[in-house]
């Protein structure tokens, strides 16, 4: 009988992609996913520690966790519980010590041990945690098997981990290690397999994925991620790329170039910068300045005057002035976002911001953060209705709530809403846009296609030059 594996995924999509991953890892040993904890046989909390209060919301969650696993020993049965990603590698230990219940803790770079690690708690027995958190010297992608499940029409694949840029504020050089690049004919052979499967659109993954420097595939040099790009255009059926986290300083002009000339690249760019203020960017350690920031922004547009810009902010750093936060307004509005995230700091134990003395008031930074937000949602709103009554093309990869809809992206990735038969999904239509919400877009399906359904029609890939 099928073993039941229940993981649930906290975070970015790096640990969307881990995830999917264990789940490969562990399909060899019976493992088969399961949307419930009840009656699972395995449990696995895959952790990020960058939002605030991470680990007591994790420890909240093994409290509840300990009543399925003790429901299960009723019944004669086992339910193995696993903490793996981000915050585990950060409590290592001390999780073991205060959550007993818990059989395996797992770091970001270990997890293809898995096989190994199970076998280790199944033979200890309950209440004898097996810990795992090293930086081991072989890279686990060589160690990973297949993929085993198709990810569907629109898919991630993870080119690079780690960080070493050490921004202040933030503990993934701490948690997922030093920055490291697969090789790309690894990332080439994963993509191809992606696209047998189905796959339509990549997002391509790292801590710093701009950072991206494989080792080509004759063993001579690397490649940049602009040149990765380019070559992962050529994979026959490949409609879409798309790349998450970047950092500013690794925006090189063979990345600009590719945003210019590789049709497959969206036109959508998640770019953080944090902060407005020069003083304040320094603080973080983040290495560039506001203007540079402007510039690259200015650069990247005149080589794709259609590019729409996401970004992340966060206020009330140690230390920031009113002047400072209003740097960040003004920043905002020079650039103008599609999207963006916005967080309060909050103090991350190990960080060098977190010892810093002149922490700004929780009032403060609340209010600061409201202003914030509520400029950047008009900026949003308005990128929205900007598309109304435009054709877009759009992936729909998933079934809606109601009846007889389905959902996509459009390049921007903008959530689009539309009623269509259900042999469209994972196809690429174009779509009439009506309306316009904070979050999302409702649209109709051009009338020739969703009658005609050709496959030409639904492959158009066409975004218009101009600016939106």
């Amino acid at each position: 009988m099928k073993k039941k594996l229940y993981i649930k995924t906290y975070g970015c999509q790096m640990n969307m992609y881990d995830s999917a991953r264990m789940a490969d890892v562990l399909a060899p040993l019976g493992y088969a996913p399961s949307d419930s904890p009840e009656g699972a046989d395995m449990i696995i909390l895959n952790t990020c520690h960058i939002r605030e209060k991470a680990a007591e919301k994790v420890y909240s969650e093994l409290g509840r966790l300990r009543e399925v696993q003790a429901g299960k020993a009723e019944t004669g049965g086992r339910t193995l519980i696993a903490v793996a990603g981000c915050v585990a590698q950060a409590e290592g230990e001390e999780m073991l010590r205060r959550a007993p219940q818990v059989d395996l803790v797992v770091g970001p770079q270990t997890y293809h041990r898995l096989p190994e690690l199970v076998a280790r708690a199944e033979r200890a027995g309950p209440g004898r945690g097996i810990l795992d958190t090293d930086f081991p010297e072989e890279d686990k992608f060589d160690r990973l098997p297949e993929e085993s499940r198709p990810q569907g029409p629109a898919a991630f694949l993870s080119i690079q981990e780690g960080c070493d840029k050490f921004c202040t504020f933030c503990v993934v050089p701490y948690t997922r290690g030093a920055e490291y690049s697969r090789p790309a004919a690894d990332v080439l052979a994963e993509a191809r397999r992606l696209v047998a499967q189905g796959t339509r659109e990549i997002t391509l993954l790292g801590q710093n994925v701009n950072a991206y420097h494989g080792e080509v595939p004759d063993g001579r040099g690397d490649w940049g991620l602009g040149r990765l790009t380019r070559e992962l255009a050529e994979i026959d059926g490949l409609a879409r790329i798309r790349y998450t986290t970047s950092h500013p300083r690794d925006v090189d002009d063979e990345l600009i170039a590719a945003h210019r000339d590789v049709d497959a690249l969206m036109p959508f760019l998640h770019l953080p910068v944090q902060s407005g203020s020069d003083r304040i960017l320094e603080a973080m350690n983040r290495r560039h300045t506001a203007d540079t920031y402007r510039r690259i922004v200015d650069r990247l547009r005149e080589a794709q005057p259609n590019l729409a810009m996401a970004s992340d902010f966060i206020v009330g750093f140690p230390g920031e002035s009113d002047a400072d936060f209003g740097e960040t307004l003004r920043l905002v509005a020079d650039i103008g976002f599609a999207q963006a995230y916005s967080f309060k700091y909050s103090p991350r134990p190990g960080t060098p911001a977190s010892t810093v003395e002149t922490q700004v008031p929780e009032e403060v930074k609340k209010e600061r953060l409201a202003g914030l937000q509520q400029l950047l949602g008009e900026q949003q709103l308005a990128f929205n209705h900007r598309t109304v009554g435009r054709r877009l093309p759009v992936l729909l990869d998933r079934h809606g709530k109601k009846p007889g809809q389905l959902i996509g992206r459009s390049p921007y990735m903008q959530s689009v809403h539309v009623d269509a038969p259900a042999r469209l999904l994972g196809r690429i239509v174009d779509v009439d846009i009506t309306e316009a919400l904070p979050n999302s877009l409702h649209g109709r399906v051009a009338t020739a296609i969703c009658e005609s359904g050709a496959d030409s029609a639904m492959d158009n890939q066409h975004v218009e030059r101009a600016a939106i």
